[in-house]
């Protein structure tokens, strides 16, 4: 049994995810819960896209 790592994806590309949302409406999305929480490297935020496409699965 090989493991696949987790592949994580940038603000830009959750945007592309979620149709297009914008930077503001993903922060108000976090804050309210509605989406995983990022890790953070340095500076800037990933998210793992395993797990967003889990949320976007349990939301249809």
């Amino acid at each position: 049994m090989t493991l696949t790592p987790n592949r994580y994806i940038t603000l830009c590309q959750l945007s592309e995810k979620l149709g297009g949302r914008s930077r503001s409406s993903i922060y108000r999305d976090l804050e309210n819960g509605h989406i995983p929480n990022p890790i953070r490297v340095g500076s800037r935020l990933y998210w793992c896209e395993e797990e967003v496409d889990e949320f976007l699965k349990s939301l249809r």
